[in-house]
């Protein structure tokens, strides 16, 4: 069969013409899933409880909450339940955790086969491009298998993809991860009881968390010290010690990864389309629509970044909207607003070079409406160039996001961010407690480097001939 005729057969029809690739791609899949497959429904089960409490009056909140306990109950390979690490020794041999080991030693077990199903998921995404590229795809070569080689051998790219992974994965997974949970631990540590094994009575006894919180609290010098890899007096194991008032630092930090990486992502994200409409509206309109724009984000762009969001934060202090989950949403719409004229400006002249291609004025003249011209031959073009700027731009908003959390008008307590962490931890760091602030202010700049990073590799594997220098630079600032 000639190459001219394989390119006319649908993708249905290639797929059951050579059906073994991709049913043994999409068995190692149900495998994937189905072990994972009560997590994913909690997911949805959670989501569904968010839009439930945004609803005035929470109509249909007790079936939501029922939903999400039998949700809850269903075992994944990745769960708690299946390899415990909460345990306690009872003078000859440990109890309730995974085959017996220690605590410290099951939750290194969980963490590890987190990491290695997360990065096989991510094995078998590739291996499934890879059959499309090999089996099924109508043409030998495209564009995008250049951009995908020449990401291949930037180093530095690289490195900022496994520093994105590892971040994500710790966000997406920190139920999982952290060797407490977060109502136990953060929230509710009244509510939940340990058993331990006492050196002077000797003999297993139980205390409330929050009691056991209080005496393991990380302040200095002497006994007021857990410090990192090491166990409280209560036989629980803290990798990064703990914080303060006594409460798990890998946990708060593992949960503060998600709240980062939420709020960054929603941020750009909701950004991105503001700035992508624009730039659409502007390149095509032209004339008076693109001046209203640019005195509009002109407007935006001069007013210091932090200074408009503190402003804004304090001006909506104490109301409704600074108390949805505990003021995220409120730094989201924040974000949104003061960061779409960065993405505006950076994709306005590759809209403008669109809009002026010859095919654009034959979709005009075939009567295509304003709006299919800009979806379809228009959005497509410039969507790469948003990309690599909101790449670049995501760890000026993690920065920014901590930097208001230190200085208390961020997240407010007692959700975890690695801000407030470091503003706790501060007066200790040349104490024995250093790790409170130094471990998230390490991973701050490890993550924000990671991202800047990858958006590097993104950006020069799409166009080999942007400028590096400056420009690049200030691009990757992202305003922060």
């Amino acid at each position: 069969m000639s190459k001219t005729t394989e390119t006319e057969i649908p993708f249905r029809q290639r797929v059951a013409e050579n059906p073994q690739p991709a049913l043994i791609w999409a068995a190692i899949g149900v495998v994937l899933v189905g072990v994972e497959l009560g997590a994913i429904l909690q997911v949805i089960g959670a989501i569904a409880g968010v839009v439930v409490g945004l609803l005035p009056g929470d109509p249909g909140a007790a079936a939501v909450a029922s939903l999400q306990a039998s949700l809850d109950a269903i075992p994944t390979l990745l769960s708690r339940d299946v390899i415990p690490n909460q345990g306690y020794w009872n003078g000859s041999e440990y109890v309730g955790t995974f085959l017996g080991l220690s605590p410290a030693a099951a939750w290194a077990v969980r963490l590890v086969v987190v990491y290695a199903y997360a990065f096989a998921v991510l094995g078998w995404l590739w291996n499934g491009y890879n059959r499309y590229r090999r089996h099924y795809r109508r043409v030998d070569w495209t564009p995008r298998d250049d951009v995908v080689n020449r990401f291949r051998t930037h180093s530095w790219g690289k490195f900022g993809l496994v520093v994105v992974v590892l971040f994500v994965v710790l966000a997406v997974f920190a139920p999982t991860v952290g060797p407490t949970t977060m109502d136990q631990n953060i929230l509710f540590p009244y509510d939940y009881e340990i058993n331990y094994w006492s050196e002077d009575t000797q003999s297993v006894e139980s205390i409330l968390v929050g009691q056991a919180n209080l005496d393991s609290s990380s302040k200095g010098a002497g006994d007021n010290n857990v410090g990192p890899f090491s166990y409280d007096d209560f036989g629980r194991y803290h990798p990064f010690g703990t914080a303060t008032n006594g409460k798990d630092l890998f946990t708060q930090v593992a949960f503060g990864a998600r709240i980062s990486l939420t709020i960054a992502t929603l941020s750009i994200g909701i950004a991105g389309v503001i700035g992508l409409a624009l730039a659409m509206i502007t390149a095509y309109y032209k004339g008076l629509a693109d001046l209203a724009v640019v005195l509009t984000s002109d407007s935006i762009q001069a007013l210091p970044v932090i200074m408009v969001l503190i402003l804004m934060l304090v001006i909506f202090q104490g109301t409704w909207l600074k108390d949805l989950y505990d003021g995220a949403v409120l730094i989201i719409v924040i974000f949104s607003l003061v960061y779409w004229p960065f993405i505006w400006r950076s994709i306005r002249g590759p809209a403008f070079q669109v809009s002026e291609q010859d095919w654009i004025d034959a979709a005009k003249s075939f009567g295509q409406t304003p709006g299919q011209v800009m979806q379809k031959h228009m959005a497509p073009y410039v969507f790469s160039y948003m990309l690599i700027y909101a790449s670049l731009s995501l760890g000026g908003i993690i920065i920014s996001v901590a930097g208001l959390s230190y200085l208390g008008l961020g997240i407010t307590a007692p959700t975890p961010e690695w801000g407030r962490l470091i503003a706790n931890g501060q007066q200790y760091v040349a104490s024995p407690s250093w790790h409170i602030s130094l471990i998230p202010g390490l991973l701050i700049t490890l993550v924000v480097t990671g991202l800047n990073a990858f958006g590097d590799g993104i950006r020069d594997a799409i166009d080999p001939q942007a400028d590096t220098g400056s420009e690049g630079a200030a691009a990757g600032g992202g305003g922060a």
